[in-house]
């Protein structure tokens, strides 16, 4: 029997990635964008693709009801789909930080909610939320941005303990830094929210730079394996690191959160 993954966020980075691993390794992919203009390879390649913003209930609906209508299961869900509103906590506007949550943890929600009484029925399913270390790590002008994935951790954990009995399992994988648009669009966004004068200017280049040092070497295509396990795990982990380093990171800051803010507060005085 075809598997079937429902992947949010298609249009570039991890999740394009995602899709076309996703769709080598025999599933029935379905899955959109905002940008609809860069699904078109995914689209020639057998990927059923559409336009889709989490944020609007009515393309989430579309998206979900064409999976099951053509296909009848959905055996995973990839909440991929999410962005870096990164700014000055005091200059970001309260309008912007509820986007960023709209985004990055309701829409997750919204799609979760459709998805999970297909599952429940078939008797099984995975969801794999596409969090991130900053939601155990962090630094300054990524406030609300390290709060939602944060926030989508313990959804997750939550959702995990209420579904389990159903055959489903809600599990979180955390990448590190990745080559890709991100951390272009975070900091392009952050430029906008810094006031004119801003005080924040001079720590806004030491956080510009710092991040620009870690960018790494891990590719979109890495993390397309790493959801690839974690929706295809029989004995599925809670949390999925692409390396050593990122779990690492992550316990570090969890065991010594003291010891954690010191160096980074030592590494933009």
């Amino acid at each position: 029997m075809t598997k079937v993954a429902i992947i949010t966020g298609i249009s570039s980075g991890m999740g394009h990635a995602a899709a076309l691993y996703f769709h080598e390794n025999g599933f029935e992919v379905y899955g959109g964008a905002r940008r609809v203009e860069r699904l078109q390879n995914l689209k020639e390649a057998g990927i059923h693709t559409q336009k889709l913003d989490v944020t609007d209930k009515i393309s989430l609906r579309d998206l979900v009801d064409t999976a099951v209508a053509e296909q009848g299961r959905i055996d995973v869900l990839i909440n991929n789909a999410g962005y870096g509103e990164f700014g000055p906590l005091e200059e970001i506007p309260i309008e912007n930080a509820q986007k960023q949550f709209d985004v990055n943890l309701f829409g997750v929600d919204r799609i979760t909610k459709l998805v999970l009484p297909v599952m429940r029925r078939q008797g099984y399913g995975r969801i794999v939320n596409i969090s991130s270390i900053g939601g155990d790590v962090y630094s300054p002008l990524g406030g609300w941005y390290y709060a939602t994935k944060a926030g989508l951790n313990m959804w997750s954990d939550s959702l995990d303990l209420e579904v389990k009995k159903f055959g489903i399992r809600s599990v979180i994988v955390q990448p590190g830094a990745t080559k890709s648009e991100w951390s272009k669009v975070a900091f392009d966004n952050a430029k906008k929210n810094l006031t004119e004068n801003s005080p924040y200017e001079p720590l806004f280049d030491k956080v510009e730079n710092l991040v620009s040092k870690m960018s790494g070497n891990t590719t979109s295509e890495d993390l397309a394996k790493v959801f690839y396990k974690a929706a295809t795990d029989v004995k599925p982990k809670r949390r999925y690191f692409n390396s050593i380093t990122d779990h690492a990171v992550v316990a570090f800051a969890r065991t010594l959160p003291g010891a954690y803010k010191g160096i980074v507060s030592k590494i933009i005085k």
